[in-house]
């Protein structure tokens, strides 16, 4: 009985793992494109990049979009790809927030 309850209890957390991990790039360093590509992209989407920094192995760019709404946009290293844009803009009348999100 113990036994049984220990093997299902490390496959729930095996499963789990897996599942948290896919928020993850898991992407060699030689294979990263240079921050100057992710610079250019950014101009190129017409964000602008407040901070640009490494979040769970992959590129994330916190800024503004060309409107003016805050966004954060998780890249994949390798390929620049985006895996999952954040807006959140806001009414200047009514103060209200709407947060949209974007997710390969």
């Amino acid at each position: 009985m113990r036994s049984g309850l220990l093997t299902m209890a490390m496959l729930a957390t095996a499963l789990a793992g897996a599942a948290w991990a896919d928020d993850d790039c898991n992407v060699p360093m030689a294979d990263w494109q240079p921050r100057a590509g992710v610079e250019a992209l950014a101009a190129s989407e017409g964000w602008t990049i407040r901070r640009l920094h490494v979040d769970d192995g992959c590129y994330e760019i916190d800024g503004w979009d060309r409107e003016g709404a805050e966004v954060e946009v998780t890249l994949d290293p390798a390929t620049l790809e985006v895996i999952e844009i954040e807006t959140d803009r806001k009414n200047t009348r009514g103060g209200r927030h709407r947060t949209e999100k974007y997710k390969e």
